[in-house]
């Protein structure tokens, strides 16, 4: 306080987070979710999209995984994260994370297939 004005919080001003900081915590969790701390060396790591709108994030996540596994499990396990990391991080609400599977990795043959799965 100086000279006895008070500014009111709410005339003080805001601060925004770029969507691209948003994108790359997205990123990040989904990184989490999946392995932990690196993608193994044949997958490429996750990378997002995201919308920021009036204090909410839609987060548009693309992913590769491992074949065979549960890919239901795995995508829910990478929407929960991302939710809640950004939500953790920004004060965000994150009413939707989409993820899109680019890639599906063998483990039997060692072979990739190239699929989109929402």
């Amino acid at each position: 306080m100086r000279g006895g004005n008070a500014v009111a919080p709410a005339e003080r001003g805001a601060t925004r987070i770029a969507d691209r900081v948003v994108a790359k915590i997205a990123s990040r969790a989904a990184l989490e979710a999946l392995s932990g701390t690196a993608p193994p060396e044949d997958h490429e790591p996750p990378h997002a999209s995201v919308v920021v709108r009036d204090g909410s994030a839609r987060v548009r996540v693309f992913v590769e995984l491992d074949y065979p596994a549960d890919l239901g499990a795995r995508c829910r396990a990478v929407r929960e994260r991302i939710a809640e990391r950004v939500g953790e991080l920004t004060g965000m609400e994150v009413p939707e994370v989409v993820i899109t599977v680019e890639r599906l990795h063998s483990a039997h043959t060692g072979r990739m297939w190239g699929v989109r799965v929402r």
